[in-house]
């Protein structure tokens, strides 16, 4: 058994690299070139090692087959992560690849010379590829979390920032303008999501337009109401500056009310490592002098009577 799954990884990873050779490496389009004597303009490029890397992962996710659905829903995550470059789906379905197949190369070696059954050591083979196949969906979306996160604590700032903006005399695209400058040291990715969303306004899509866009790129629920708010002041012909200043009020006391709710839950919370972190602790400073003392004196006393 041990034998036959050595023959069969063997020829699986051979036709592996034979197709990643022959579509990564082998370039026949270059070497059609040189055999019809076509001039071909090559500049000598030092290229770090990471973006040969990337480059690698570029190339196995163009040959990983995919459903337009599927694709869609991925895109989508990748925006809410900060991938928004043109090959990023790309990279992460490399990634994928790369995973399925270095994580069991990684594990085979323990898994067949250990003495477990052939069947836990298939089962094992089959959980290394899922875990391989499966952890970049898991990095991009912790990325996304840790990136809302980051927009939501960043945004009663920028909502301040609007209201100061828009009381001085500038209107609502001068406004997110100058939030996104002024907020680009502080909170990067809330002001990022401004600057695409002032690009959007320049680019001649129309302001509601280019608000929902906002919303569903970063898909924080606090955004979410901003944009909400401010699509029914443009809707009907309220003032912006009121509206801001309101919202911005109901936002503080929010805040406040999270606050509390996060200090009255620490008693609970509490509970658990007080119990199995201090009270051990506690007990061995009190109770173990009186315990060595018990032991040392008032056994011997009772084993003599």
């Amino acid at each position: 058994m041990v034998l036959l799954s050595t023959v069969v990884i063997f020829l699986i990873l051979t036709g592996i690299f034979a197709m990643l050779g022959l579509n990564v490496w082998a370039r026949p389009k270059a070497a059609i070139d040189r055999v019809t004597g076509a001039v071909i303009e090559q500049q000598a490029q030092v290229a770090h090692p990471s973006l040969a890397f990337r480059e690698l992962l570029k190339k196995l996710g163009s040959l990983v087959p995919v459903s337009p659905k599927d694709t869609t829903i991925m895109q989508r995550r990748l925006i809410r992560a900060g991938f928004r470059g043109p090959n990023a789906l790309r990279t992460l379905y490399g990634a994928k690849f790369a995973g399925a197949i270095l994580v069991p190369l990684m594990t085979s070696g323990p898994v067949i010379g250990s003495a477990t059954d052939s069947a836990n050591k298939v089962v094992t083979m089959f959980a290394a590829v899922a875990i391989g196949f499966f952890a970049p969906n898991e990095y991009v979306r912790m990325m996304a979390k840790r990136r809302q996160k980051q927009i939501r604590r960043g945004l009663p700032n920028a909502l301040d920032l609007m209201v100061v903006s828009v009381e001085s005399g500038l209107g609502l695209d001068q406004a997110i303008v100058q939030v996104a400058k002024e907020l680009s040291s502080a909170h990067p990715e809330i002001s990022e999501e401004f600057g695409l969303m002032n690009l959007e306004l320049k680019a001649g899509k129309r302001r509601i337009e280019a608000l929902r866009n906002l919303a569903e790129r970063s898909a924080v629920e606090d955004l979410k109401k901003l944009v909400a708010v401010l699509i029914q002041a443009d809707r009907f012909g309220t003032s912006v500056a009121a509206t801001l200043r309101a919202h911005a009020d109901f936002m503080r006391v929010q805040a406040r009310q999270v606050a509390e709710e996060k200090a009255a839950k620490l008693g609970v919370k509490l509970v658990f490592p007080i119990f199995f972190c201090i009270l051990p602790s506690l007990f061995v400073v009190t109770v173990g002098p009186m315990a060595i003392i018990v032991v040392r004196q008032l056994l011997p006393m009772i084993n003599s009577i």
